[in-house]
């Protein structure tokens, strides 16, 4: 393992989480909430002092393996959530630490699960922050470090992989950190185009930025204890559609600057994606049509809800969803796991690999009945290989593991009822925030005890960096860590092990 270059990575991330911290600090400022502006300028220019000097010393060899970059990846995430919790720590914003990690890890997983009961209580800065983020982790912590800087050069494919959505992670232009410019570019653009839409609603600049970073990012939180629900039907129509917006596979967006629109729209995960959400929506819209004033408000509320559960934002457009009908509950924690498409900021199992897998079983079927036949698959127009099939497999297995594992243990710590420990368990690993329970819908993670916070922020970085990555760090780190989570892992990386690097 090349450990300086690790190093010289994590060094990167203090130094930018330093920068981060500036736009906070400037909101501090703004609004004259100076005990908490000393905070953030304090931390934001200790981390970039520190990562700066850190930088200084370059490692000797910088090309490493895949397996190098998933422990970077799942390291810096750790990292990055520290850093960011302490400033919402020290200013008293969340005074336990636990709890102030708990917000961090699911603001930059954009998760959006909080133990806030009262999120206007907080500071200006707080709330910015919290929500920023969410845009901060969104595309990808090392994606924006490289998208400024040539960091690990040709290696940066495994950083990029380790970090971003998806079954398949591929190079939009030659050069990485042209890719990682180009997402970024496309990134900002759609954000800045919702606080333009945002603003023409109604919304002042802060309340558009901060709804367009839990947007953007597809996390959930807000500055108001209501959520959307507040705000007037254009607003909460344009958060719908730019939440399934930023559920889609960005290639698509690529695709069309390049105007192949036969291209951008004949992806197969684009026509699973539209179908699903189109049907769920049809589904919850019949379930609640009576308990609505209008047709068109139960139609606006139940496709705002499917937007927000599928690309797992989990923001609200009402107060609660503890009356809606168990039918339109079921489709909800259903799309929980489905989630949005590869290659985009939302979380979930995605569609590209459940067409993956549904066609892997499909063509063992044929195989069965027809041994002779010697048949290949395809999604997306392209044939998926052999390697991509057992990385997905290798995926589905170690979530189903950790999400029964995390479930099971929860269970027996809070005694609490099935249903909300399935659908909590499912909400954190899927990076989505909501859940639900007996009495109806959970708003704040607050009641769980530390450990159980604890598991849930292992989950939610899990699920965030799709279970890969934390299997290889524990694989190298965890010393006794277990011949099948070798085995896995290993399964896993060999692709990009054996890849030339002069394709990179």
């Amino acid at each position: 393992m090349n450990l300086s270059m690790i190093f010289y990575i994590l060094s990167w991330v203090i130094c930018f989480s330093g920068v981060f911290l500036t736009v906070p600090t400037l909101t501090a400022a703004a609004y004259g909430e100076w005990n908490v502006f000393f905070v953030y300028l304090a931390l934001a220019v200790i981390y970039f002092s520190v990562g700066f000097l850190l930088t200084r010393k370059k490692p000797k060899k910088k090309s490493f393996h895949a397996r190098d970059g998933y422990v970077a990846v799942a390291l810096s995430w750790f990292l990055v959530s520290v850093l960011g919790a302490l400033p919402l720590f020290l200013s008293g914003d969340i005074p336990n630490f636990i709890d102030a990690l708990f917000e961090a890890v699911s603001g930059f997983t954009t998760t959006g699960a909080t133990i806030l009961d009262d999120v206007e209580v907080i500071s200006r800065a707080g709330s910015f922050w919290r929500c920023f983020t969410h845009w901060i982790g969104g595309m990808g912590i090392l994606v924006f470090v490289m998208a400024i800087f040539s960091v690990a050069g040709g290696s940066g494919i495994y950083l990029m992989r380790a970090e971003s959505t998806g079954a398949t992670v591929e190079k939009l232009v030659p050069k990485i950190r042209e890719s990682a410019g180009l997402l970024y570019s496309i990134y900002t653009g759609l954000t800045v185009l919702e606080v333009a839409l945002l603003m023409m609603g109604g919304m002042d600049i802060y309340e558009a930025l901060t709804a367009s970073f839990s947007t953007a990012g597809t996390g959930g939180f807000s500055t108001l204890n209501s959520s959307i629900a507040g705000y007037s039907p254009f607003i909460q129509y344009v958060v719908a559609i730019f939440m399934a917006l930023f559920g889609l596979n960005f290639n698509v967006y690529f695709c069309l600057m390049l105007k192949k629109y036969r291209r951008a729209f004949g992806l197969e995960e684009f026509h699973w994606y539209a179908f699903i959400m189109a049907l769920a929506t049809l589904i919850v819209w019949f379930d609640n049509v009576s308990s609505f004033p209008t047709i068109e408000e139960a139609f606006r509320h139940s496709f705002f809800q499917v937007s927000s559960i599928m690309t797992t934002t989990g923001s609200l457009s009402v107060m609660t969803l503890a009356d809606w009908g168990w039918l339109s509950k079921g489709v909800l924690v259903i799309l929980m796991f489905i989630g949005a498409c590869g290659g985009s900021t939302g979380g979930g199992i995605k569609i590209s690999r459940l067409l993956i897998l549904g066609k892997y079983c499909k063509q063992k079927v044929r195989s069965l009945l027809h041994p002779k036949l010697v048949s290949k698959f395809k999604v997306n127009g392209s044939d998926v290989s052999h390697d991509t099939t057992s990385s997905v497999i290798v995926y589905f297995i170690g979530y189903v593991f950790i999400f029964t594992m995390s479930a099971l243990v929860v269970l027996i710590i809070e005694r609490c009822d099935l249903i909300t420990v399935f659908t909590c368990t499912a909400s954190m690993i899927n990076n989505v925030g909501p859940a639900f329970s007996l009495t109806g819908y959970v708003s704040s993670f607050r009641a769980f005890s530390g450990v159980t916070k604890i598991i849930y922020m292992f989950d939610m970085i899990a699920g965030r960096l799709e279970i890969i990555p934390m299997l290889v760090m524990i694989s190298y780190f965890g010393g006794g860590a277990s011949k099948s989570v070798r085995f896995l892992t290993r399964a896993a990386v060999s692709r990009d092990d054996e890849e030339d690097n002069s394709s990179n």
